[in-house]
């Protein structure tokens, strides 16, 4: 992969995105469709060349096929779902059993993205089919071609400077006011990102790196729970941190904001929380999977089947490997109970629903984490040690880590009060705000360009 791939990558912010807005905004607005199609090939190209061809190979299926999906045409339609989710199982299901064979970048993103679309475009009533250019500008943009979010259609065509309508009666200088708002405004979330990224995530990858070096086998118990808070703090900055630049990097371009992340720790059961945990693979599944099974309309057998099949495929979606199944597994039990057993009784589920969300989540992230059997099983036994004491367990190793990530921690579980982040969102616009922003950009540039660059943890999938 190219350093240009990653959006904290200095070459990024500094090379390719400002010569991007800028062809992005002095092109007429017809244009802007085919130059945010070509940045974005160029963008994808550079992060995954190989993949190239076979990202190409799919947008040019899915324009052919749009026709008659428009038509209402269900053959069609079965016939594109039926490629794009084959070709995604067919890379997934190969990455794992040949070594040279690598998941195109992005593809477990932009595969989903081109299902909705002929989903919505089977769905609609206009049945009028988008253009070649708008086409490939929505299956590729560079903010989200990568690790989502995934957007609907919907919410591309909302974008009024690409439909020109900021621009049909207005001369560019009446105009460029406008541009810049929308610039400064994404630059706000970008950064807000960056600093979650790079002040937060990176560094508790780092503890998580040396809990691995350690050996999981040979970790105390304490470090063992502190690792699981670690790993889910980590992966928590570093997907909302990349959304908030993506979504920043959107609206940059005149797109709508795209929620990904709400405070899902605040949430009071595990089916809340993974309905404010990636917003938008939760929607993806529930409008063009679980629904379409029928939701929890034909009763509770049919029910507990829809939520297993969603919580399977989310299991597969994420990798292939036993660690992704088991995690999605022990998810799906957890809803279950959640809905058919402490649902009856609120006081009841008020309680564990929480347990489960702050003690049971980030068990479940290192499933999610180790996908080696022995390494997940040995770290298992450090949290919960019934048998055996380790091998030359150190009891005190959690001290020194606490010393040198502590302040990484304490700052990731302040900020998962959700009024802190809605504070500093509410006066974004606020003086002070705006200039701690501009520090927090300067201190992640400065930090970013003294180390190399740490791809983001959703990359892989």
């Amino acid at each position: 992969m190219g350093t240009m791939i990653n959006f904290s990558d200095l070459s990024f912010i500094f090379r390719f995105l400002p010569v991007f807005l800028i062809a992005y905004y002095i092109f007429p607005y017809r244009f802007r469709p085919v130059v945010l199609a070509v940045g974005s090939l160029i963008f994808y190209s550079v992060g995954d060349i190989r993949s190239l061809g076979v990202f190409i190979a799919c947008i040019l299926a899915n324009f052919f096929i749009s026709f008659k999906t428009a038509e209402r045409k269900k053959a069609f339609l079965f016939l594109i779902v039926a490629f794009d989710f084959l070709a995604l199982a067919s890379f997934k299901f190969l990455t794992v059993y040949n070594s040279r064979i690598i998941l195109p970048l992005g593809m477990s993103f932009f595969t989903f993205k081109m299902i909705s679309f002929q989903v919505d475009l089977y769905r609609s009533t206009t049945k009028k089919v988008p253009d070649f250019w708008n086409q490939v500008a929505y299956f590729t943009m560079f903010p989200q071609v990568t690790s989502g979010p995934i957007m609907r259609f919907e919410d591309y065509s909302r974008n009024d400077i690409i439909s020109g309508k900021r621009d049909m009666f207005l001369i560019f200088k009446d105009r460029l006011p406008i541009y810049l708002g929308r610039i400064e405004d994404g630059i706000f979330w970008f950064v807000i990102g960056f600093g979650m990224k790079v002040l937060i995530a990176d560094y508790l990858a780092m503890m998580w790196n040396d809990i691995g070096t350690i050996g999981y086998e040979s970790i105390s118990t304490p470090l063992a729970w502190l690792g699981a808070v670690c790993y889910s703090l980590n992966l928590y900055y570093d997907f909302w941190g990349y959304s908030l630049m993506a979504a920043g990097l959107g609206i940059m371009l005149g797109f709508p904001f795209v929620v990904n992340f709400d405070h899902p720790y605040s949430a009071g059961s595990v089916s809340e929380f993974y309905r404010k945990w990636h917003v938008s693979l939760g929607t993806w599944f529930r409008d063009y999977v679980y629904f379409p099974l029928g939701g929890s309309k034909k009763g509770s057998f049919r029910t507990a089947f829809n939520l297993f099949f969603v919580w399977l495929l989310t299991g597969l979606w994420h990798g292939v490997t036993l660690n992704f199944l088991l995690w999605s597994g022990i998810l799906l039990l957890l809803i279950l109970a959640e809905k058919f057993i402490l649902s009856k009784n609120s006081i009841l589920m008020k309680v564990v629903g929480r347990f489960n969300v702050l003690v049971l989540i980030p068990i479940t992230w290192v499933i999610f984490a180790i996908h080696n059997h022995e390494d997940l099983y040995n770290y298992m036994l450090r949290l919960f040690p019934v048998s055996g004491q380790g091998i030359s367990v150190n009891y005190g190793d959690y001290i020194k880590l606490l010393r040198m990530y502590g302040r990484f921690i304490a700052c990731g579980l302040v900020l998962l009060i959700p009024g802190i982040f809605e504070f500093v969102k509410k006066h974004r616009k606020n003086f002070i705000i705006k200039l701690l922003v501009l520090v927090i950009f300067w201190i992640c540039a400065c930090i970013v360009s003294s180390k190399a660059g740490n791809p983001f943890m959703y990359l892989s999938f």
